[in-house]
């Protein structure tokens, strides 16, 4: 497998650079980098929905030749009223149509420039992108738009070839219920989705009531921002996956009502929750008074994985070594769950050069006490080549430790202990237990800041910085989290004696 922006054919290739061209144009009408993909997205999916002859989920009149057919202030005028009317219930009956264009509106105010991008798209080689899958085109345009930093939407795109890899190791299957409850652009969702019908010729060698629900109740999760929520039910229509992903804050009550799942593969986003007051979920009882997402995010995987269910999910440092909640947590879930394998992620493979991130695979137990024996790390950090523009992350950078992990998705291969020179250690639960759960395990020499001298590309350099200072100040929130839990704690503490 290719690197991910580069993945599919010279054509796919070709018209994806086609596409972000014409982002100059919309960026001289005033459209800024992390607009670009929205704004050509309600193009896109007229023009799709000619392709693939569906425009009978659009209400009449309201198509891309009515679009592509008209000139000048009428063209644009009448373009806007389409976006407006595509979100409203009472005018669009589908429900992903009216998903997509909820609260839709052009960004451009320059005739001869809608005139320009309905022209060029028509001029694409749309036989070519039909025949290669316009769910591949439009991956390629987000995975483009993602690896420009200066378009921000790094933040929610996973590189494909670390999803690629978790979703080898966790192998889904046909039946099974699989959930992202942060999916930005349905990246893990969608990759899922092609392993299996990769693995059952397209879905032809299951029965039709089980490949209708492939297609239709398989994929589910949440996506808190409107434009990337739109982004994704585009991405999962456009490879056939009917809806399944709700506008909506998962650590919010409204979290509670996802269905229970099998497998669950996410990327949650790094910080803190703003904004105080926010609905507590009643379910939550570990995280409840954090305000450190990711470990919200860890209890809610593991509150709605059913026994059995496996799991891998991306969390930066702080999780595996914050004190307090932290703490609580990683002794709750080795408890409830088999978190059998930690992946040590190196840094540059993000947005942002200096995150620190680690992939968690656990398993759900059957029952609520000692699931844990013993915990695998493979620190793919250490002795790491500086990845960034210049050296984008590959399939094959993810090889020895698939081997190593081996071929059972819950971990219980055959394994091998590496030592002290190598990448993969085991370390059982009492020895974690000595570390008061603390499972920021390293054991080999730091070379990190030596990788990224190496860093060439200006905005490779730029995004370091950045992603230290980044770093640093989650580091002080956490801080200003655990100090905050103590002085709360200690008040209790007399009460508690009486």
């Amino acid at each position: 497998m290719t690197n991910e922006v580069t993945r599919g054919t010279v054509t796919t290739q070709d018209i994806v650079g086609k596409l972000w061209a014409l982002c100059n144009i919309l960026r001289d009408d005033g459209v800024t980098y992390n607009e670009y993909v929205t704004e050509l997205t309600y193009l896109l999916f007229l023009k799709m929905m000619a392709e693939t002859g569906r425009e009978d989920r659009l209400p009449a009149g309201y198509t891309w030749s009515e679009v592509a057919g008209r000139e000048g202030l009428d063209q644009l005028n009448y373009y806007k009223k389409l976006l407006l009317d595509l979100g409203n219930p009472e005018i669009a009956k589908d429900a992903t149509v009216q998903a997509i264009f909820t609260d839709a509106q052009s960004r451009l105010r320059k005739p001869a420039n809608l005139k320009s991008l309905t022209t060029s798209i028509d001029k694409l080689d749309w036989f070519s992108a039909r025949e290669e899958g316009l769910g591949e085109l439009y991956e390629g345009l987000l995975e483009k738009n993602a690896a420009e930093k200066k378009s921000g939407a790094g933040q929610y795109f996973t590189p494909r070839p670390l999803i690629d890899c978790l979703i080898r190791l966790t192998k889904p299957q046909p039946g099974e219920v699989i959930q992202d409850p942060a999916a930005g652009t349905g990246g893990f969702l969608v990759a899922a989705d092609r392993y299996i019908k990769d693995d059952t010729d397209d879905l032809f060698k299951l029965s039709s009531e089980d490949a209708n629900f492939q297609r239709t109740n398989a994929y589910q999760g949440c996506e808190l921002v409107p434009d990337a929520h739109r982004l994704c039910l585009m991405n999962l229509m456009l490879h056939d996956i009917a809806g399944g992903v709700a506008v909506a804050d998962t650590l919010s009550p409204d979290g509670e009502h996802l269905e229970k799942a099998d497998i669950v593969l996410t990327n949650p986003p790094f910080g803190t929750k703003k904004g105080g007051g926010r609905p507590v979920r009643s379910d939550f009882s570990i995280t409840a008074e954090t305000s450190n997402k990711q470990l919200a995010f860890v209890e809610h995987i593991v509150r709605v994985l059913k026994p059995g269910g496996r799991a891998a999910v991306v969390v930066p440092d702080n999780v595996l070594f914050e004190d307090n909640t932290g703490r609580k947590l990683r002794a709750w879930l080795m408890e409830l769950c088999d978190l059998h394998t930690i992946l040590r992620l190196p840094t540059g493979i993000f947005y942002a050069q200096g995150v620190k991130t680690n992939v968690l695979f656990f398993t759900r137990g059957s029952s609520d006490k000692g699931n844990t024996g013993a915990v695998w790390v493979y620190d793919l950090r250490n002795n790491m080549p500086a990845f960034g523009k210049t050296r984008p992350l590959k399939a094959e950078d993810f090889a020895e430790f698939e081997a190593a992990f081996g071929g059972d998705p819950l971990g219980k291969a055959e394994r091998k202990d590496e030592g002290e020179e190598g990448r993969f250690r085991c370390f059982d639960r009492e020895a974690i237990g000595v570390r008061n759960d603390n499972l920021d395990i390293t054991w080999m020499s730091d070379t990190e800041a030596e990788a990224e001298d190496g860093l060439s590309d200006p905005e490779d350099i730029a995004a370091a910085i950045i992603g230290h200072l980044k770093a640093a100040l989650d580091e002080i929130e956490a801080l200003d989290e655990e100090l905050t839990e103590e002085v709360e704690a200690d008040a209790v503490e007399p009460e508690a004696a009486e």
